[in-house]
């Protein structure tokens, strides 16, 4: 590879320094340089070669290309000329202190050199090496060639890695604003969906602020009541006391009455004592006197036969589905001033039953909704009716922890069972009408025996609230649905779990059989509908009717369809077979608390929290 060009004036430099001391009488012996090719190498006439100042003006001239280009004269041959300069008295270069790094301007070849070092261009590099050394041999470059470049290449060249640092950070910034977008988005997001968390807040706030004025002004209407009943109380009293200070009066006078009677009654037998004596006295030779005995009223101690299994007739009967496709809202009913809690069909005539928490429970007659009877007599919410199967009697559970038997002839309650000790969740009659079941907050169920007005049998087993209790039909057999997330079959004749069924993830709230027994539906809070193989003793179906909780369910009589309540206030009928929805209603404005099919699969009563009552057909 050539020497860069400033080597080439070095080596003129030397020669002509050889040239000068040729004259000295020394013993050195110098070797001839041998040219190759004489037209590779500039052409000295005699002249140049003799003249001092033209020596002077080619040194000058190096001196002014070697400060114009920063590396052209970093070699050893800038050092000769940097001296000869000196002793020829040349003006010095400008002075650098030490540790100070001064940039001098870039010439042509150097920016040359720099730009094909920079993009990888090694045998250009060479190439150019060689011919611009070879034009520097050859003297065929001029003082610009050699000159420093001019700024506005060098200032391209400083632009030009400026736009790639900027082009970088541009990519930088873009790669920061897409993830500051990212995470903007996301806050927006999160702000979104706590914005309408708050306005649901704000709307049940102010639903809840509603409810309490409106529960104040009906506290307020009370008033006036209260007061009334305190008056009448207090009137009661007085002739209450009136009565017993007239009843002692009188009782006062029989006494003196019955004294006085008996005293004649004495002195009358006394006259016939005297008169009849010999009578008597033969009388009794012949025969003892008599006496007086009394009869004493014996106590049977009956009690209600249990339930034994009987053969299904309707095992063997198929009834057609409801018609769910053209079901739709007949009438509502606004019967109560609290939230509806439970709704019973009556056996055999057009009449409901609707239980609330306003402590009452009433009988209407439908489908026109006149009132039948009410009856108030619990200390709390009413939470369960059911119907005698002979429809002569009616059964209710309330948050006092009783159960009470009404007896509609009398219009009184004829029996109390107080044996809970937590609120009444569920009863049901058995098919005979002398067993009633009840579920309790207390973890248990049990069975009432009518006849002898006790408790035949406890059932316990669940280790949380029981919440719904039927009866299998025509079975010696029951069914519980609990909190415990399970649903138990009992025998009604030994009080043990049969068997028990697991699947649910939270509370069971309800449970139904179908006619014919041989299939249990139970539904959750998670909005699950489980459908259990009672021949089986597992689970058949699982249909998913949430988000909301359900409420309640009922069987029709066909056995293919079930109804659900659920919290949205939708009632939404499914399939048993398969699952499919058949028929979604908006049934209340409010959650459905309860529901119940006709017997004769005409239409279905639902109840709910919106103090309502109404009728599909």
């Amino acid at each position: 590879m050539a020497a860069p060009p400033p080597a080439a004036y070095g080596v003129m430099e030397e020669e002509q320094d050889v040239m000068v001391e040729l004259d000295d009488d020394d013993d050195f012996v110098y070797e001839e340089v041998v040219v190759e090719d004489p037209g590779e190498l500039p052409v000295f006439d005699d002249d140049f070669s003799e003249d001092l100042e033209t020596a002077m003006r080619s040194l000058q001239g190096i001196m002014t290309s070697g400060a114009a280009g920063g590396d052209f004269a970093a070699d050893s041959s800038s050092a000769a000329a940097a001296a000869a300069a000196s002793s020829l008295s040349l003006p010095p270069r400008e002075v650098v202190a030490p540790g100070e790094v001064k940039r001098q301007p870039e010439v042509v070849d150097d920016f040359i050199r720099n730009f094909l070092v920079k993009k990888g261009l090694t045998k250009t590099l060479a190439e150019f090496e060689t011919e611009w050394f070879e034009l520097g041999v050859r003297g065929l470059l001029s003082k610009t060639d050699v000159s420093a470049v001019p700024d506005v290449y060098r200032r391209n060249a400083e632009l030009e890695e400026e736009v790639q640092r900027l082009s970088t950070e541009l990519e930088s910034a873009r790669e920061i604003a897409r993830q500051a977008t990212a995470t903007w988005d996301k806050f927006r997001k999160e702000r979104d969906l706590h914005r309408m968390h708050h306005k649901r807040v704000g709307q049940e706030k102010n639903k809840l602020v509603t409810d309490m004025r409106r529960l104040k002004k009906h506290y307020e209407s009370y008033e006036p009541t209260i007061t009334e009943l305190r008056g009448r109380y207090e009137t009661a009293m007085k002739e209450k006391m009136l009565t017993r200070l007239e009843r002692d009066r009188l009782s006062a006078r029989v006494k003196a009455l019955e004294e006085a009677a008996a005293t004649a009654a004495a002195a009358k037998d006394a006259e016939k004592a005297s008169g009849g004596e010999d009578m008597s006295a033969a009388a009794g030779a012949t025969a003892p006197p008599l006496k007086k005995t009394t009869q004493k009223k014996k106590t049977t101690g009956a009690a209600a036969a249990l339930p034994t299994d009987m053969e299904n007739p309707f095992w063997n009967v198929r009834f057609e589905p409801a018609d769910v496709k053209n079901l739709g809202l007949t009438k509502t009913f606004k019967g109560h001033s609290l939230a509806v809690s439970a709704v019973a069909l009556h056996p055999t005539k057009p009449v409901c039953a609707t239980a609330s928490d306003d402590r009452t429970w009433k009988m209407w007659a439908l489908p026109d909704g006149e009132l039948v009877m009410a009856g108030e007599g619990h200390r709390d919410w009413v939470s369960t009716v059911a119907f005698h199967p002979k429809g002569l009697h009616l059964a209710s559970g309330s948050g006092d922890a009783t159960v009470k038997l009404w007896d509609f002839q009398s219009g009184t309650c004829a029996l109390t069972f107080k044996e809970h000790t937590h609120a009444v969740w569920s009863v049901a009659f058995h098919l005979h009408g002398d067993l009633l079941l009840s579920a309790s907050l207390d973890h248990s169920a049990r069975m009432w025996d009518i006849v002898s007005q006790r408790c035949r049998t406890t059932f316990r087993g669940h280790v949380d609230s029981v919440n719904e209790v039927v009866w299998q039909p025509y079975a010696a057999a029951l069914a519980t649905a609990s909190s415990d997330k399970t649903v138990s079959v009992w025998d009604a004749r030994t009080g043990l779990c049969a068997q028990t069924y697991y699947g649910h993830y939270n509370s069971c709230n309800g449970l139904a059989f179908n006619l014919r027994g041989d299939t249990i539906a139970s539904c959750d809070a998670d909005g699950v509908v489980k459908v259990w193989d009672v021949r089986m003793v597992a689970e058949r179906l699982s249909i998913d009717v949430g988000p909301h909780p359900v409420s309640a369910l009922a069987i029709d009589r066909s056995g293919e369809l079930v109804a659900c309540a659920s919290d949205d206030g939708r009632v939404r009928v499914h399939s048993l077979t398969d699952g499919s929805e058949q028929a979604n209603m908006l049934a209340h404005d409010d959650a459905v608390q309860s529901l119940a099919w006709d017997p004769n699969g005409k239409f279905l009563l639902t109840g709910g929290s919106d103090k309502s009552f109404r009728l599909f057909g």
